[in-house]
């Protein structure tokens, strides 16, 4: 599982949320020193554009976390920062709270909260949401599936 929370920073990182302008610099600064490996300054850029509330930087942050890269490794500091994304609508930050509920880092494992968060990411057209999400329909028992087939639906805004 490691080395995927980056990989996914990675596809997020092309574009950049409707936030403040200096947020948007500050991420985009934090970007520059992680791709130059001064996660120092990775750290500090994304924590003042998280504080600003930019969203690919509360994942950045929470990538770190999980890595354990520039952070001591923390799974229950990701897990949070990937739920404060994730309940917006982030689609990575979905998709990775999703796997931290699969294997119970940072949270309690729970597959039908993973099924959630993989399902909300698998319809924004996450493929990696859709794969993960199709394993864990095989896997989970009948009445674990309804249940978690309903708390994705009662997640899911009204159809008019």
């Amino acid at each position: 599982m490691g080395r995927r929370y980056l990989l996914r920073l990675g596809a997020s990182a092309l574009f950049f949320a409707a936030i403040q302008p200096q947020a948007r610099a500050d991420f985009a600064d934090g970007l520059q020193a992680y791709d130059g490996g001064d996660l120092k300054s990775a750290v500090e850029a994304w924590r003042d554009a998280a504080a600003a509330g930019d969203l690919e930087a509360v994942v950045a942050l929470a990538g770190l976390y999980a890595e354990g890269t520039g952070l001591p490794r923390d799974w229950r500091a990701a897990a949070r920062l990937y739920r404060q994304a994730a309940d917006t609508g982030h689609k990575i930050a979905q998709l990775n709270l999703g796997e931290l509920y699969a294997f119970g880092r940072g949270v309690e494992r729970d597959l039908e909260q993973a099924y959630l968060w993989y399902g909300l990411a698998a319809e924004q057209g996450s493929a990696w949401a859709a794969r993960e999400l199709a394993a864990l329909t095989r896997r989970l028992p009948a009445d674990a599936l309804a249940r978690a087939k309903a708390l994705l639906a009662s997640r899911r805004p009204p159809q008019p």
